[in-house]
């Protein structure tokens, strides 16, 4: 976290605060709960207090930008992998307040907030129907279900990027509904991915190279951030690992986030969005 990240589709990762409670079936596995509890934050659940940082940590943005000033790059500032900017606890007001704040403050930097609350962006956000050039919106989309729900209200919001999470991705996706043939994208970006942890969820490869294939016709940015714990079987890849059958006699093996890489067909996705800050 923070200058750096090792999250594939960001340069930097800033967290406002940590903590967070489950809403969806994405959850489950939740890496940020579990990285929390790792390190002693006991920051997960309604009723727990959140996690909150100094000024120095503030700061940390205001950097990245006179570096993206000074070297004509614009870096991509993930908000946040340890909690939900839309989260609705009145005490967190002051401090999302103070990061409209600094988002206004540092426009060479691209904000990237991905939630799985966007039914509360009208009435946690300030700007309206004029958003600052340099936010993108994103939702968790893992499902059908759960894209039904949410898009809608993600499509609500005149951000200039507007991005899908598909990960980790549970189910095949049908977004013909909000991403019409013929016209310009409402979604610039879809970024999917499978599940890591012991525990994950095996994804169905064919799950992403429907959504895949649907981004290449409706002319989305797709990025395919990994396979996750589980990879599509490979022979004498592991002949001792655990597998599991999904899909249509799809054999998966558990091979490991590092081993499983990000490879789709052959080929590694790394599309970025052509409408940008």
């Amino acid at each position: 976290m923070g200058k750096h990240s090792h999250i594939e589709w960001t340069h930097h990762t800033f967290n406002p605060w940590w903590g967070c409670v489950k809403v969806s079936p994405a959850c489950q596995h939740c890496y940020a709960e579990a990285w929390a509890k790792r390190v002693g934050s006991k920051v997960w659940g309604h009723k727990a207090p959140r996690r909150f940082f100094g000024d120095d940590h503030w700061s940390d943005p205001v950097k990245w930008n006179a570096e993206a000033l000074k070297t004509g790059e614009r870096a991509r500032v993930f908000c946040a992998s340890m909690a939900d900017v839309f989260e609705a606890r009145k005490d967190l007001n002051e401090h999302r307040a103070r990061l409209w704040d600094l988002i206004e403050a540092t426009p060479a930097l691209d904000w990237l907030l991905l939630t799985k609350r966007p039914e509360h962006v009208k009435k946690l956000t300030r700007w309206g129907e004029n958003w600052p050039a340099n936010v993108w919106l994103g939702t968790t989309v893992e499902n059908q279900e759960w894209a039904d729900k949410r898009m809608p209200h993600l499509l609500a919001n005149p951000a200039k990027v507007r991005f899908l999470s598909c990960e980790p991705l549970l189910g095949t996706l049908d977004l013909s509904a909000y991403v019409p043939a013929g016209k310009p994208s409402p979604v610039h970006w879809v970024i999917a991915g499978g599940e890591s942890g012991p525990h994950s969820r095996p994804m169905d490869p064919e799950w992403v190279r429907n959504l895949r294939d649907f981004c290449r016709k409706r002319k989305v940015a797709f990025h395919f951030k990994q396979w996750g714990h589980w990879a599509p079987s490979v022979p004498d890849e592991a002949p001792k690992a655990k597998t599991v059958e999904v899909g249509k006699h799809t054999t998966m093996v558990a091979l490991g986030k590092g081993a499983a890489g990000r490879v789709l067909d052959g080929k590694t996705y790394d599309e970025l969005p052509t409408v940008a800050a």
